[in-house]
This record gives C-alpha cells, structure tokens and sequence, in this order.
C-alpha cells in the first residue's frame, strides 16, 4: 500500500506522488518523459519490502501533477523541480535522498547535479540514459509519443496494440488497467496519454543541453551507477563507454531481455541490481 504524497516545484506547481514504506533511507523514484509515477509501482514494492521509503512522483504535466500554464517542459525547468523535491525530502526525513531517473527523470538528476553547489542526491541511478544518446533511438520514442498525440485512442485494446507495436519484446498483460493508469478519457470517449500535449514541443536535445549534462555528469561525486537495457535504443556500448569516462567512479549493470522501459521489462532484475547498489553504501540498510 502506498501513502499519497504532494510536493511543490519551482513554479509553485503541484507535484503527486506515493510514498511506499515506512522506513530507512528515502529514494526518489522519478520517471520516464510521457510516463507517471505509477510505472515504478513494482520497483517501489520491493524497495520498501527492502527497507527503505520509496518515493515516486508524478513529474510536471504528467499524471496527477498539474499542467504548466507557461508550457515550460524544459529540461532544467524538470531538474529545478527535483531540487524542490529533493530538498522537502531532506527536510522530511532528516537526510538527502537516493535518485533513481529513469530516461528523463535521469536527465532532470543528472541537470540538478549540476544546478547545485554539492551533489545533492546520496546516490544516483541512471536508468537508460547517459548526456549522450543514440539520436536514433530518441527519434524512434519521439515518434511513438507523437503518433496518437492529438487523436487518441478508441479503446483501452487500441491503446494496448500501439504499445504492442511498440515493445515486441515485452508480453502483453490480459488485464490493460496498468495501462490505463497512463491514459485519460476525454469527453469525447476517447483515451489520450496521461501527460500534457505541449511536453512534446521541447523534446530534442540542443548543442547547449549536451553540454551542460556532459558538464553536469563529470560533475557528480556521489556514487552512480547506471543501469541498461541491454537490447536499448538508446544505450549502447559505445554510449556506456563515454560515460565511463565522464563519470569514471561510476557502476554499471546490463539488464538482458530489455530495452529502454528496463523496469517494465524485467523489474525483478533491475529492482534487485538497484537494492545490491544503494544496499552496499556505507550509509546503506
């Protein structure tokens, strides 16, 4: 069970989130561009069953959390929020959380690093994504996240064949309500992702993004480790082999039988390489 939680960003905007456990060291669990904080719910579980407070939260425009009337998606606008939040935690629980990004949530950790005056995460786990990308695979999810922007879906099943089509690797659930936890039906009967359209219009990494991750990555000296969906669009070897020497004190652990959704894939997998991780800092449980 899960406790609701709400946070305000940097714009004096409403961030949910759940809380899962009710002791040890806090870890923030912050998602993926176009997902909600209901995708970390296995993770979350097994976190809290392993002695620590999980906390997942909705990022701005996405779930629960309110839509930005500026339409400000911008990446450091997503790590400014992060600091909020991870700065509330600090506060609440009396020490700085563990980060766990996955995809943009990574992005927004890797940005906020950068943006504070010492690491302010007592670890960082980058899930499927370093400051430099395979642009391919991004173009690949980009379009996914556009093709049904504006029409929707006719049905929950219509829904479940996109994401089908999209994830082949991944076996399709007989029961879609997890699915419907990233939609919203609309008067007019019709589905659409969870998620404010006008994230979509600042999506594509410029010179000057790359450059203040690359910065911010070989900024970070908290313990990192990065994880990796071994068959990711995103993460190759060769983009693992710049982080390395980005970030040189950093782990890694490949997950088989995944791609960039690394937790959806094989959660059990990764939720254990996460715990092995954060379990084997010197502050850890």
């Amino acid at each position: 069970m899960s406790q609701i939680l709400s946070f305000t960003g940097v714009d004096d905007n409403a961030l949910a989130a759940s809380l899962y456990g009710e002791h040890g060291p806090p870890v923030l669990l912050f998602h993926g561009g176009g997902q909600t904080r209901h995708s970390w719910e296995e993770t979350a579980l097994r976190l809290a069953k392993s002695g620590f407070r999980a906390i997942a939260v909705d990022q701005r425009g996405h779930g629960d959390s309110i839509w930005i009337e500026s339409g400000d998606y911008s990446y450091p606008a997503f790590a400014a929020d992060l600091l909020a939040v991870t700065h509330s935690v600090a506060k609440r629980f009396g020490q700085a959380p563990i980060l766990v990004g996955a995809s943009l949530g990574g992005l927004s950790g890797l940005i906020a690093s950068g943006m504070a005056d010492k690491d302010p995460f007592a670890a960082l786990v980058l899930v499927d994504i370093t400051p430099k990308p395979d642009p391919k695979g991004v173009q690949r999810i980009l379009e996914f996240m556009g093709a049904h922007l504006e029409e929707g879906f006719g049905s929950l099943e219509e829904a479940g064949d996109a994401v089908a089509a999209y994830l082949p690797q991944r076996k399709r659930p007989g029961d879609l309500k997890g699915l419907e936890k990233n939609l919203r039906k609309h008067e007019d009967g019709r589905y659409r992702w969870h998620w404010d359209p006008a994230f979509m219009r600042e999506r594509m990494f410029s010179d000057e993004d790359e450059a203040g991750l690359i910065a911010a990555a070989r900024s970070v000296k908290a313990p990192v480790l990065l994880v990796r969906g071994l068959a990711s669009e995103l993460v190759g070897a060769e983009q693992v082999r710049i982080f390395q020497t980005m970030v040189p004190h950093a782990r890694f652990v490949d997950v088989a039988d995944a791609g960039h959704m690394v937790a959806g894939d094989k959660n059990t997998i990764f939720a254990d390489a996460v715990i092995d991780f954060i379990t084997s800092l010197s502050w850890g449980v």
